[in-house]
Formats: structure tokens, C-alpha cells, sequence
């Protein structure tokens, strides 16, 4: 695989003094011929650029063709979206001016660009102006055949335009909040589009009504910029950005099935949310020498996040093909594969672009587009005829008016010569070699998918400065003439690749980047012979993504065995992988399917019975199914109760694979995971604890009761027992982290106040929700109960979240702001009316953001510590309570004399901050900016803050 990114592809205000400034670019497309790319950006402006100066390093260097070959300036408002027709003839782009503009060939136009210095070597003309849309135009796709294009905006709509006349055929306006992304069926039976009311809908293209309604996997997504979606190249599946697990805490990006409309798969890895998804336009076979079958197709996606990272993923792998981290600066924008399938564009708001380009052995098994043509044919649907006498083929007698725009260099060898000279033509092109594609087969070695590690930082390669990976066998003692490979000047890492041994001949090696990418995608796949049988066609549509199944089984067929299994390396023994994995039915058992013990009645029992905690922490139902996903994977830890007396058994499940099993002697109540323990709960009292390879990591635990909740998180395991017993381990130390605690004292005699739910923090600090609108955690240094939250807040606290407007970024993602959402969610609406004491809403609020500040630092909170600390600063400022702020200003500043190692009384950091550093931020709020607004009261922490501040830094420079 190589990376590269161009410097030279930049938006810039040509009217600016500084040139140098990067605009952000929010979205790109490569040509279907793949020898353009457009970009569109926040100046307002539709760029196109050649591909081959991005690709090749000697057209780079000799700028032939030109690097930029158009600039398009219609747009009054930054430029959100581009996208080419699949003719290849219109480019259609959306804005923030709410406009959608069609742009046409026209040899005739080319130019300096009125208002710049900028010329353009080839001519783009604005064909029609589509207004319709009241607000931003976010996203535009074109239909299979280009016969409809749809656009999605701010104002919530969703337009339908014919691809040929050009006219609105449909609004649809079922959306509550803004649409930001829209995607085609390649089928053309279905539109899907996403938006921000938090749901994905699919729309019938038959008659325009809703199909169906995806709202689960985005629950508790935030707000991001795009929510970019892409529908797979077979149509079995739409992998959709901005969703989440875990209440919001671990970003995914979810594959929605076709037909059942659910979404059962996620891919997880992403450290903040997935802005944008896009499918490799091919489908990919995973046994490339059988037919073109549901059970014998895969993907490829990528995806875009805002962590600022790429990942490639192949849905017959649990594991992605390529992590490209810290790529940008910036969150990722959209993404562009091109028609080979062989290169994938990335934009970001940073204003860059990045260039992945793989050879054809790194995407094992790619099919060429006549394979997903004769695949599509399936489904049995036609679409709609054109417009009478409307096609996007050019005729022969306007040739010279209305073209396609110039193929690619080796393309142009072996079709007509464009009338213009634009430096596409083969003398340009330095008499490379073009090499057809073929398909492997036959590997002798199974290749490991190359895998991204490390992040990309430093000096980024251009298209000049790109150099081949080195072979494998050159690995161990490599030449460099540089005195680096490829992999270290760029930060990756790649797998095992085949040996050099099985690398083709010379006069059949592999093309070189800028040589594949020129020609047209028909004329490479047209060499790569695969069968598709036309007399036995398997009409099953759905295509299994195995090994990322949430109950990681196979939704197809069976995998027919290979030829050359004996020939591979044999897969690792695991304990019980040899078994075929059955699919058990989940249900309840009766008290008499198993013997249940009776006669388990302990000391903790009878102190549960007489304190009134007897029924209120119910003991979960006996299932004969159980399954809790590893944290952090797509890995099962599965329990099965029997109904036929037979064993109780426990088994640890990666994709298809059953990786180990234990038998144990109780039926199985609950089960906990993580990527450190593997926690089972039998109904006679007793817990279990393995590794994920299946040894237990501490003896077998007899706590007395049987367990009523079961929680893990990283480190921590969790159990809440029947009696009201509370004990936590860190399973890592094989410790307990505080002595078992009993609920009594927070649950208290009252029989209408029972636990809604409980969980365990990494740090090992419990969080109990009360249906009594309270959350409590314990706290070992304090050996009591804490209040996290209470719904006491809500009557008259400025800080409480129901009261807010708007929330932060920040503040919505917090473990905090997650609890006192849901007490908010059960509290009922006060009276507004009620007479209150004067100081009744500033009482409130300080206590209100105190108790958060508490909370925050037990349950390890950094960021919503540091949030809840200058709102806490910004309340007494306005208030103007100086004790308030100077006892606050000492405690995190400390002994005036303090050194590290003179005085050990006095912590300098919490939560990971330096207090002193979090002091800057409180005097900062204290200091004389707030004197226009709050005369009366800040002028007295104005000068407490200069004080301080002066102290400060005189601490800083060490002249105390």
C-alpha cells in the first residue's frame, strides 16, 4: 500500500493577502474514469484536479497533465458536497447557499478565472441552477444509471430530481431534524438518508413512501458536521455513520441488513465519532475461483471519524484491513473510492488530502464491475425508462460541444483522442507500461490483511516523495538508498506478505500505481476471469458478514472447503473449536427444568430478610441462553442452561470460532466481559472469574446468595447479590477493591425504593440509580455512601441539565452528565409557581455544582471535573463571593512554599490536571474581563485575581 498527500491540492481565498491559509475542504469525488478528482471547500469554490500528478512522481515533478485543471465559482457559500454522474458527463455539487448547480463540459470555456490568477486548462459551464432546498445542501448522490438525483439539506427535506431533464419530481419531508447524509441502492429500489433526528429511513423508489424507519444504533449519537452513509456494492447492507453502544460511550459505525432493516453488526475502533462511510464500488469474492454467490461475497469500507483516523475494513475479516491514525489535524470529511476499486481519497476540514493506493494483492479477491452487474439481476427490479429522447451518450454530431471529459493517459491509447490537448495524451505519460490485472488463485501461503499500526506524524509524503513498499524479503536486511523504507518514513506497519518467492515474474509483475489508476475500470477487470454460472445461480440475496455477526454465526451457506486447506499452516487448537456451534433458543426455564437449591438459605439471607431487602433485588430469570459481547470487541462469552439435564456449559466465541468452553455444575444467572476477564454467575452463590483465554484468574468465589446484578468495565468486576451484598475485584490485581458493602443504608426500610440499574467505572466505583430520583456511588476512602446525584437539583438549580438550553460537547458525553440525564428523564416537572426564598436558585446551584465536582472525582471524570469547576468559578464571580473564591483559589494553588518531595501533605495534580494549571482557568473567569459586564460584583475578584495571578507566576519562575 502507498500514502501520499499532495500539498499542492488547497483551497485558498485568492483575494487573501495570506496564501498560505488552508480553507477546509468538506467534500470529494473521483471521476468515474478516474482521472480527475473534484473538491469542494469553504471558499466557496468547486475545484478538479488531475489524479495522475497525485499518483505519479515523475508527472508530478513535470507537471504534465497540469495538477489543477479547473476552478468552478458559481457558489456564494462554502461548498459542502461534489459529486460525478456515473456517465462521467455532469458533476453536481451542493452549498451552503442553498443552491445545487450541474456543471457541463465545454471545451470553449477555458481561462483565467475572472477574479484570480488561477487559469483553468479545461473548461467546466454550469448547466442549470437547481433551487429547491430552503437551507444548506449537505449531501447529493446519483442514482444506479444516473436516472434520479437526490440532495438532503438543513431544512430538513429531502428533494428528488430527474438525472435527465433535470426537473424536481419529489420532496419528501418526513425528517424532524437536519439531513446529512443520503445514499442509492445499487439495485435502485431503495433511498436511504440520515439525519440528526437520530434515525436512518429508507425510502421505496417505486412510489416514494417510507420503507422503513433505523432509529436503535443512534440513540445517543452527537452531533457531528455530516452523517455521510453508503449502501454496499451487492445491496445487502448500509453501513451508517454517527452511531454508537454502550449509552453513547464507544463510537461505531452500524451495518444495517437489507429487507429486516436492523442493525445487529457494528464496527468498533473508532476514539470519536464516524462522520462519514463509503463502500469500495467492487464486490469481493472470498474463495475468488468459485461463482458469484451471497454466501461467497464480502466488502470493503471505509471509514472516516473524527478522531482523525481511517479504517478499511473487510467484512469476512472481525478485524480491519488497514488503521490509518492522525492522518489529519482535523475531523475527516468525506471519502471517494475511485471505479478500480484500487484507490481511496480521504478530505478532511484541515484542508488536506490523503491518498491510500493499494495493489491488487492487498484487496484479495476484487471481481470486476461486470460481476455485481450480473449479481444485481437478482433482485428482479427494472428501473423506470428514460426521458423520451434524453440520454447521457453523447451523439456524434455534438462531439465537439459536449464530451466526456479527457480519459486518463493509457486509456487514451486505446479510444479517440479528445479534440483538446491537455496534457492527458500518451506523450505525456513517459512511455510507461501498463500490465493487465488477473486474478490469484492458487496462493500457496494465506496472506495476513496489511494492517496500519502507529500513527501517521511527521513529515507526510507528497506524490514526490512516495517510494514502493519494500518486498518482504527484503524486509530483514532492506536497501535503502535513503537509509529508510517506505514504512518508517510514513509510520506504517505492514503484516506478513506472500515471499518473495511467490512473487510474479518480471514480465508479469504488478503495474505501479500511476499505471493502474489511468485506465477505465471496465478495460482493467475485463482480465480478471472469474465464474458466474448463468444455468445454476444461487437467487439467495443476503450476504453473510460472518465473522462480525453479533452471535457470530453465518447467515448464508456454509463455507465450501478449499483445496489447498491442507496445504496452509493448521489453525491453533482451541478448546472446544471442533464442535459445530448450534443456535440455542432463548427462554425462561421453569423451576423444574433444573434442580434449583432450595436450600441455600444464609446468615446474609436472614440479615436481607429482617433489614426489608427481601424481593427488592429480584434474582434474574433463568434463561438457557445468555451472551455478553467483550468490551472493546465483537468477541461473544456465551452461557447455555440445558433443558435435558445436561451440562451447564460457558464458551468464548470469536467470529465462527469457539476459542474455549468450561462445564459447571449451577445453572448460569449472569455473565460479565471485558477484554481482561470473562465473569460467570451460578444461580447456588458462587462466581467464576477466567482470562479471555479461558483460565480462571482467581478461585472460584462463594458469596452466599445468588446474584441479582452482574457489571464489568476494563479492569473492574462487579456483583450485587440478592442479600443487598455489594463486593468489587480488580481482576487484573486479584484483589478486592474495598470490602463488601451492604446497599441497606441507600435503599433504606421503604419497599417502593428499589435499584433501577447499577454499574461498575474502570476505577472501581460503583453507580447505583434509585427510583427514589437519586444515584449513589461508594467511596473506600470515605468507607460511606456518596451522592452523585439528586433530582433535589432539578427545583432550582441553574446547572441542572433539564434546564439547559444547550448542552456542550463535552458536557453530553460525561459518565455524569449521563446520570443526571436519566434522574432528569424520571423527575417530574416542578411547580414554576411556588413561592421561593430569595437565595433559593444561588443555593441551589452552588450545591448543585459542588455535589458534581464530588462526583466527578469519584467516578474519574477529568474533562466534566473541569467543566463543573469553571461553572462553579463563573457562579461566584456573578454572585461576587469573594470567600467563596479565595478558599476555592487556595486549595488548588497550595502551599505557597511547596516543592515536589518537601511537602507530601499536598497533591499537586487531580484527575491527571495540575491544580496550579486549573487555577489559570478559575482566575482567568475571576479576572478583569468580566468587569463591563458585572461592575458591582467582580470588581473585588478582579483584583483577587490579579493578586493571585502575580503569585502565581512567581511560583512559576520558583522566587518563592
Amino acid at each position: 500500500m502507498r500514502f501520499t498527500k499532495p500539498a499542492w491540492v488547497v483551497h485558498t481565498d485568492s483575494s487573501s493577502r495570506d496564501q498560505t491559509k488552508r480553507h477546509s475542504i468538506f467534500s470529494c469525488h473521483v471521476h468515474p474514469d478516474g482521472s480527475r478528482i473534484a473538491t469542494g471547500g469553504l471558499d466557496a469554490k468547486v475545484r478538479i484536479w488531475s489524479t495522475k500528478p497525485i499518483l505519479n512522481q515523475a508527472s508530478e515533478l513535470s507537471g504534465r497533465p497540469p495538477k489543477s485543471l479547473c476552478t468552478l465559482t458559481m457558489h456564494t457559500g462554502p461548498v459542502l458536497t461534489v459529486r460525478w454522474a456515473h456517465s462521467g458527463r455532469w458533476l453536481a455539487s451542493g452549498s451552503d447557499d442553498a443552491i445545487i448547480m450541474i456543471w457541463d463540459l465545454d471545451p470553449c470555456a477555458k481561462g483565467k478565472v475572472w477574479g484570480s490568477d488561477e487559469i483553468n486548462v479545461e473548461g467546466w459551464k454550469p448547466l442549470k441552477r437547481l433551487p429547491g432546498h430552503e437551507s444548506d445542501v449537505t449531501d447529493v448522490a446519483w442514482s444506479p444509471g444516473d436516472r434520479y438525483l437526490a440532495s438532503v439539506g438543513l431544512d430538513s427535506q429531502v428533494l428528488i430530481w430527474c438525472g435527465f431533464t433535470l426537473e424536481r419530481l419529489r420532496r419528501l419531508d418526513k425528517h424532524q431534524g437536519f439531513v446529512k447524509g443520503v445514499c442509492w441502492d445499487p439495485v435502485g429500489e431503495f433511498l436511504a438518508t440520515q439525519s440528526d433526528d437520530r434515525s436512518v429511513k429508507i425510502w421505496r423508489t417505486t412510489d416514494w413512501e417510507l420503507e422503513a424507519e433505523v432509529k436503535k444504533p443512534f440513540e445517543d449519537s452527537p452531533g457531528t458536521f455530516f452523517r455521510r452513509l453508503s449502501w454496499s456494492p451487492d445491496g445487502a447492507h448500509i453501513t451508517a455513520s454517527n452511531a454508537t453502544n454502550n449509552k453513547g460511550y464507544v463510537f461505531i459505525a452500524a451495518v444495517i441488513a437489507r429487507n429486516l432493516w436492523t442493525s445487529e453488526i457494528s464496527l468498533v475502533g473508532h476514539e470519536n465519532t464516524v462522520e462519514v462511510t463509503a463502500y469500495n464500488p467492487h464486490i469481493f469474492l472470498r474463495d475468488p475461483s468459485s461463482a458469484v454467490v451471497a454466501s461467497n461475497i464480502c466488502s470493503v469500507v471505509a471509514l472516516g471519524a473524527d478522531d482523525r483516523s481511517v479504517s478499511i475494513w473487510q467484512t469476512k475479516s472481525a478485524r480491519p484491513l488497514v488503521v490509518a491514525k492522525e492522518v489529519f489535524e482535523r475531523q475527516i470529511m468525506d471519502l471517494s473510492w475511485t471505479s478500480d476499486g484500487l484507490t481511496l481519497y480521504a478530505v478532511s476540514s484541515d484542508g488536506t488530502m490523503a491518498v491510500f493506493s493499494f495493489d491488487p494483492d492487498e484487496l484479495e479477491g476484487i471481481s470486476p464491475l461486470s460481476a455485481q452487474e450480473q449479481y444485481l439481476k437478482k433482485f428482479g427490479f427494472t428501473i423506470p425508462p428514460l426521458p423520451d429522447g434524453f440520454s447521457h451518450q453523447p451523439k456524434q454530431a455534438d462531439t465537439d460541444t459536449r464530451m466526456t471529459p479527457p480519459p486518463s493517459p493509457v486509456r487514451a491509447q486505446s479510444v479517440a483522442a479528445p479534440s483538446q490537448d491537455l496534457g492527458f495524451g500518451s506523450s505525456s505519460n513517459g512511455g510507461e507500461h501498463v500490465n493487465k490485472l488477473v486474478a490469484k488463485r492458487n496462493t500457496k501461503k494465506k496472506r495476513i490483511q496489511p494492517t496500519f499500526m502507529g500513527t501517521l506524524t511527521g513529515s507526510v509524503p507528497s506524490a514526490g516523495s512516495t517510494v514502493d513498499p519494500v518486498s518482504p524479503a527484503s524486509n530483514a536486511n532492506p536497501a535503502k538508498p535513503n537509509g529508510r523504507s517506505f514504512h518508517e518514513i510514513t509510520g506504517i506497519t505492514s503484516s506478513s506478505r506472500p515471499p518473495q518467492s511467490a512473487a510474479p515474474p518480471a514480465s508479469e509483475s504488478l503495474p505501479s500505481a500511476s499505471a493502474y489508476r489511468s485506465r477505465s475500470a471496465s478495460e482493467d477487470m475485463n482480465s480478471l476471469l472469474l465464474a458466474y454460472p448463468d444455468d445454476d445461480i444461487d437467487m439467495t440475496t443476503e450476504v453473510p458478514i460472518s465473522s462480525l455477526d453479533a452471535n457470530g454465526q453465518s447467515r448464508g451457506g456454509k463455507r465450501k472447503a478449499s483445496a489447498l486447506d491442507d496445504e496452509r499452516p493448521g489453525k491453533p487448537r482451541t478448546l472446544g473449536g471442533d464442535r459445530v456451534r448450534d443456535t440455542v433458543p432463548v427462554k425462561e426455564l421453569a423451576s423444574g427444568s433444573r434442580p434449583v437449591i432450595s436450600n441455600l438459605v444464609t446468615t446474609l439471607d436472614v440479615e436481607a430478610s429482617g433489614s426489608g431487602l427481601t424481593g427488592r433485588l429480584p434474582i434474574p430469570p433463568l434463561l438457557t441462553y445468555l451472551k455478553a459481547t467483550v468490551e472493546g470487541s465483537e468477541d461473544i462469552f456465551e452461557g447455555r442452561n440445558s433443558e435435558d439435564g445436561a451440562p451447564t456449559e460457558v464458551l468464548y466465541v470469536s467470529g465462527k470460532q469457539t476459542q474455549w468452553l468450561d462445564y459447571l455444575p449451577s445453572p448460569i444467572l449472569a455473565l460479565a466481559a471485558t477484554n481482561v476477564f470473562c465473569a460467570v454467575a451460578l444461580q447456588d452463590g458462587s462466581l467464576n472469574v477466567y482470562s479471555p483465554t479461558g483460565r480462571r484468574l482467581m478461585p472460584t468465589m462463594s458469596v452466599g446468595s445468588s446474584c441479582s446484578i452482574l457489571s464489568g468495565s476494563k479492569n473492574c468486576l462487579m456483583m450485587l447479590t440478592s442479600a443487598g451484598q455489594l463486593y468489587v475485584w480488580n481482576a487484573k490485581q486479584q484483589r478486592s477493591v474495598f470490602p463488601p458493602v451492604s446497599v441497606y443504608p441507600i435503599l433504606g426500610s421503604s419497599p417502593n425504593c428499589t435499584v433501577l440499574s447499577a454499574c461498575i467505572r474502570p476505577n472501581g466505583a460503583p453507580i447505583f440509580q434509585l427510583s427514589n430520583g437519586a444515584a449513589h456511588s461508594y467511596d473506600h476512602a470515605l468507607c460511606a455512601w456518596v451522592k452523585l446525584s439528586d433530582s433535589w437539583w432539578a427545583e432550582g438549580s441553574d446547572a441542572w441539565q433539564g434546564r439547559q438550553r444547550a448542552n456542550t460537547q463535552l458536557s453530553t458525553r460525561g459518565v455524569i452528565s449521563s446520570v443526571e440525564s436519566s434522574v432528569s428523564e424520571r423527575t417530574p416537572i416542578g411547580d414554576g409557581d411556588k413561592a421561593r426564598p430569595a437565595w433559593w436558585s444561588t443555593a441551589l446551584t452552588l450545591g448543585h455544582l459542588e455535589t458534581r465536582l464530588h462526583a466527578a472525582k469519584a467516578l474519574d471524570s477529568p474533562q466534566e471535573y473541569k467543566h463543573a469547576l469553571i461553572l462553579y468559578a463563573k457562579k461566584i464571580a456573578d454572585e461576587g463571593f469573594r470567600a467563596k473564591a479565595e478558599e476555592l483559589v487556595k486549595e488548588l494553588f497550595g502551599p505557597v512554599y511547596w516543592r515536589p518531595g518537601r511537602d507530601d501533605s499536598w497533591s499537586p495534580i487531580t484527575l491527571g490536571f495540575s491544580k496550579r494549571d486549573l487555577l489559570k482557568d478559575v482566575l482567568a473567569v475571576f479576572g478583569p474581563q468580566l468587569m463591563e459586564t458585572i461592575l458591582a460584583r467582580s470588581k473585588t475578584l478582579t483584583k483577587l485575581a490579579l493578586d493571585w495571578q502575580d503569585i502565581l507566576k512567581k511560583a512559576s519562575n520558583e522566587e518563592y
